[in-house]
């Protein structure tokens, strides 16, 4: 989106810790599915330790609310439709669809999306930061969601930006 590329967080609650045989399923897809996202038209970037995932990345502790903890998913993309194209796809869809196996079901949100400066990677409290907002004000152009998108500042119909907060034109 020209100046701007999408950042995205998703979270889980575990219903056991990583090297739990119960989540083993899960595990033994994270190469393959890291590996597509990375493959993936309009995939840009995604946090990830020297050993090539989040699993070892602490965060959201105020969220694990008495479970084995919080698994952190964040990347950067292109733009709404190719996040979506790769989520609704293939091998993830499907280790989509068994999620519940080995994660909470929660009803605030686990997802955020926001808009960042092209080339810039956002950290961990930031994304902090967005769900939170996103749970408190539902979807804005500060934090939203795939079901409602905002367009990236600068593009026709986008909020102004001032402060490095979106206000409305």
């Amino acid at each position: 989106m020209g100046n701007h590329e999408l950042a995205q967080v998703n979270i889980a609650r575990m219903k056991a810790p990583v090297d739990d045989p119960l989540l083993k399923d899960f595990v033994d897809a994270f190469d393959s599915v890291n590996a597509l996202a990375e493959a993936a038209p309009g995939f840009v970037w995604r946090l990830k330790t020297e050993d090539g995932n989040a699993t070892a990345i602490r965060g959201f502790e105020w969220d694990v609310r008495g479970t084995a903890g919080v698994l952190i998913n964040m990347s950067v993309w292109e733009s709404p439709d190719t996040l979506s194209a790769y989520v609704f796809s293939g091998e993830h869809l499907s280790i989509m669809r068994r999620r519940r196996e080995w994660f909470h079901r929660v009803q605030e949100a686990v997802t955020a999306l926001w808009w960042v400066p092209a080339g810039y990677r956002p950290t961990v409290a930031e994304a902090e930061e967005k769900i939170k907002h996103l749970r408190i004000h539902g979807p804005t152009p500060e934090a939203f969601t795939l079901r409602q998108t905002f367009p990236a500042p600068g593009v026709a119909g986008a909020p102004e930006v001032h402060d490095g907060r979106f206000c409305p034109a």
